[in-house]
This record gives structure tokens, C-alpha cells and sequence, in this order.
């Protein structure tokens, strides 16, 4: 058996429980088959839809066997979504034979994302000059939260909306926070309690807002009031190669490396 960090099976768990509770919100299917954690909400807002790899895999023929029963659970959906394999769960030995046995699979590589994590340290409550922040409690604070993050990734607002809308975790649970300049919302953030530790959730900014510390405000105020009120320190996430500089502003790091499959359209 490899070594696999401690770090990296952190990841691994905040990410497969952060989405279940997003699923289970919505009513998704939230369940553990063989080392692949399902949680697939069958949602149009694709993000709601993933298969994330749980158990180590420790030979050529498991992770043949793995991608293809991914792509085989995608095939039959309505809706698209992703598979969500850390590098470190899979064998040294195997790693670059990924890519090419996804492939073989009908599998496609959507992007890469790094866990992250980290203590934060004391800090005053975050603003910026130009930004007011608003908690999510409305259903208008969920429109403008799920616009901005299919803004961001190249989804339908109107899929994501849909999504969000009668949302009680986003709402009730997870210290979710959308930041205004002006009338305009610019940004979002949002952090949820797992397992005793804090998960930064779907941080979004408008692309022509960016570069302006928006983001960075935003997550910040989020993970704020969120330690606040819980007392929690420790911070996890998965982070987009935009993302990762600003939360290593923020004081967290690297711990891991995962790939986002798709199934491949013919």
C-alpha cells in the first residue's frame, strides 16, 4: 500500500461531505458505492452532479475498472457532471497513465483544482472601499450567488438559479455572503461547517471585476463570520488555478491535486 498524506485524505473527505449536504439540500442522490462517493443531484447546474473517488487505487485494472464505472453512471443521467479523482488517492506509479485511461473510458478532462488548507490567524473584519456585503437570506441573495458562479464557470444562470432557489443550507447553514458594489453584485463566498472544520464553497467574481480584491474581500468576510460564530479555525477547499493565488494571500496551501472528468459528448 502507498502512503497517501493525511492531508490529502482530508481533502478528500470535506469534499465528498461538503457535497453531500448540497446534494441532500436538494434532495440528490447521496450515496457510497465501493469507494466512490455519489452525489448527484441530476441537477442542470452541473456543479450539483459529481462522483468523487474515495478509496486508494492501487493497480492499473482498479482504476480501468473505476473510470469506467464513472462514465457508465454519467452515461445514464439526464444531466452532465463530473467525476473528481485525487491524484494522491491514485498509485505514483499510475498517475500518468490517467489521462489516457480516462480517455479509453469515453471520459474528458473538465480542469484541475487543488485541495488547500490552513489555520487562519486573528484578523479585524475584512471590508474594501468599494464593496458592501450582504449574507445570503433571500431569494434574491441566491439569484445573484448562483448567477455570479455560472458567470464564472460558463454555465446558464437560469440552470443555476434554479438550482439554488428554495435552498434552506444556503440560507440557514452556510455563512454565505454576496458583495456589492453599488447596486451591482460583484462577487460571493461561502463557508459551511464539515466535520469541525470550515469549507470554502463555490467563491465566485464577475471576470470584469476581477484583479480588485473582491474575491479575496468577500472570502475573506465569509471565513470571518463564519469563525466568528463557530470558533472553527481550520479551512479546506478545492481550488481553480484563478483561485489558488488568492486564498495563498489569505494564509492557506496546497495539499493535494484533483482532476475534474466529464463524460466524453459524441
Amino acid at each position: 500500500m502507498f502512503h497517501i498524506n493525511a492531508e490529502a485524505i482530508e481533502s478528500v473527505n470535506q469534499l465528498s461531505e461538503m457535497w453531500g449536504k448540497l446534494v441532500a439540500d436538494v434532495n440528490g442522490a447521496v450515496t457510497d458505492d465501493e469507494g466512490l462517493a455519489v452525489r448527484w443531484a441530476d441537477a442542470k447546474f452541473a456543479f450539483y452532479n459529481a462522483l468523487v473517488v474515495t478509496a486508494p487505487v492501487e493497480t492499473e485494472e482498479q482504476l480501468r475498472r473505476l473510470l469506467l464505472r464513472s462514465s457508465e453512471f454519467m452515461d445514464g443521467r439526464a444531466q452532465p457532471g463530473c467525476v473528481w479523482l485525487f491524484d494522491d488517492l491514485v498509485s505514483p506509479n499510475l498517475r500518468a497513465e490517467i489521462g489516457s485511461l480516462a480517455r479509453e473510458s469515453g471520459l474528458i478532462s473538465s480542469f484541475t483544482c487543488w485541495g488547500m488548507a490552513g489555520d487562519l490567524i486573528t484578523q479585524d473584519e475584512p471590508s474594501h472601499p468599494l464593496l458592501r456585503f450582504e449574507r445570503v437570506t433571500s431569494a434574491q441573495h441566491l439569484d445573484a450567488y448562483a448567477s455570479l458562479n455560472a458567470r464564472a464557470y460558463g454555465l446558464s444562470e437560469e440552470d443555476a438559479m434554479s438550482t439554488f432557489r428554495g435552498s434552506r443550507l444556503w440560507r440557514e447553514e452556510i455563512f454565505a455572503f454576496v458583495a456589492y458594489e453599488g447596486s451591482n453584485p460583484v462577487a460571493c463566498a461561502g463557508a459551511c461547517v464539515v466535520d469541525g472544520r470550515l469549507f470554502l464553497v463555490l467563491v465566485a467574481t464577475e471576470a470584469k471585476r476581477r484583479r480588485l480584491g473582491f474575491g479575496e474581500a468577500v472570502t475573506r468576510k465569509a471565513l470571518y463570520e463564519a469563525s466568528q460564530s463557530t470558533g472553527i479555525k481550520r479551512v479546506c477547499l478545492q481550488a481553480t488555478a484563478d483561485g489558488k493565488p488568492v486564498y495563498e494571500r489569505i494564509g492557506l496551501r496546497s495539499t493535494s491535486s484533483l482532476q475534474l472528468f466529464s463524460r466524453h459528448s459524441a
